[in-house]
C-alpha cells in the first residue's frame, strides 16, 4: 500500500481506534468486578457511618456490615414489604438507587447496634452543583435520629462540600425529632442559625452554603414524607 495516500492515513487511523477502543473496553471489563466490589464497600462505610461506626479498615467494615445490618428490607409508600432482605443484605434494598426510591420502591436497613434497634433510611436530593445523598439512622422508635451521613458529587470544598467533609455537621443531627411534637408533620429541617425556630428538630446550616444547606433540608423533607406511613406503623 502506497503510505503516501490519503487512504493509507484513513485506514491507519480507523485500524488504531479500534484497536484502542477494543483494549479499553477489555480493560474496563476485566477491572468491573474489583470496581463493583469497591462501590458495593464504600456504600456499606456509609451505611455505618450513619450507624455512628466509622473508621474501620475495609475487610473490618464489611464484617461489621454483615453483623449490624439484620435486613435490607424494600417497602411500598404504604408500609407494605415488597422484599424482607436477609442479614448483611446486598440483594434486596442495597441493590436500589434513587431511579428505585422515584419509582416508590423504599429502602429500608433495619440494623441492631448494641443490643437496640436502629432503622436506616436513604434520602436523596440535589445541592448546588449536583446530586446529594445521604443516610439517616433512627432509634427504634422511628422518630429520634440516631446519626447521619451525608455525601455529594460535586459541591464547593470547604463550602457545600462540609456536608460530607464536617463530621461535626453531620453529628449535630443526633437526637433530632423526625416529626413534630404533635406527630403531624415531617419537622427536621436544616436553616440557618438565626432562623433556628424548634431546635428539636431543626439543625445549623453550613456557614456560606446556603443552597446546599436547602438542598440537604428539602432533601429530608421530602424523602421522609414518602416513608411517613412505615414510620408510623
Amino acid at each position: 500500500m502506497n503510505t503516501n495516500k490519503n487512504s493509507y492515513i484513513i485506514i491507519y487511523s480507523a485500524a488504531l481506534v479500534i484497536v484502542v477502543a477494543f483494549l479499553l473496553a477489555f480493560i474496563f471489563q476485566a477491572l468491573k468486578p474489583m470496581q463493583d466490589v469497591n462501590v458495593a464497600l464504600d456504600k456499606k462505610k456509609q451505611i455505618l457511618a450513619a450507624l455512628n461506626i466509622r473508621d474501620l479498615g475495609d475487610n473490618e467494615s464489611a464484617d461489621m456490615y454483615k453483623k449490624v445490618v439484620k435486613a435490607d428490607m424494600i417497602v411500598d409508600a404504604n408500609a407494605n414489604v415488597i422484599d424482607a432482605g436477609e442479614q448483611g443484605g446486598e440483594n434486596a434494598a442495597f441493590k436500589l438507587n434513587s431511579a428505585d426510591y422515584k419509582a416508590g420502591k423504599l429502602a429500608v436497613y433495619e440494623c441492631e447496634v448494641d443490643g437496640k434497634k436502629k432503622y436506616v433510611i436513604p434520602v436523596y436530593g440535589m445541592g448546588l452543583w449536583g446530586p446529594i445523598w445521604g443516610y439517616i439512622a433512627l432509634d427504634e422508635d422511628k422518630d429520634t435520629v440516631y446519626g447521619a451521613y451525608f455525601n455529594h458529587d460535586s459541591e464547593t470544598a470547604g463550602l457545600g462540600a462540609e456536608i460530607k467533609d464536617s463530621q461535626a455537621w453531620q453529628d449535630q443531627f443526633k437526637g433530632k425529632k423526625i416529626f413534630s411534637a404533635d406527630g403531624q408533620q415531617i419537622a427536621i429541617a436544616v436553616k440557618k442559625k438565626s432562623d433556628v425556630k424548634n431546635p428539636a428538630s431543626e439543625c445549623d446550616a453550613v456557614t456560606g452554603a446556603t443552597l446546599t444547606s436547602d438542598g440537604v433540608s428539602l432533601m429530608l423533607q421530602e424523602c421522609f414524607a414518602k416513608y411517613v406511613n412505615y414510620l408510623k406503623k
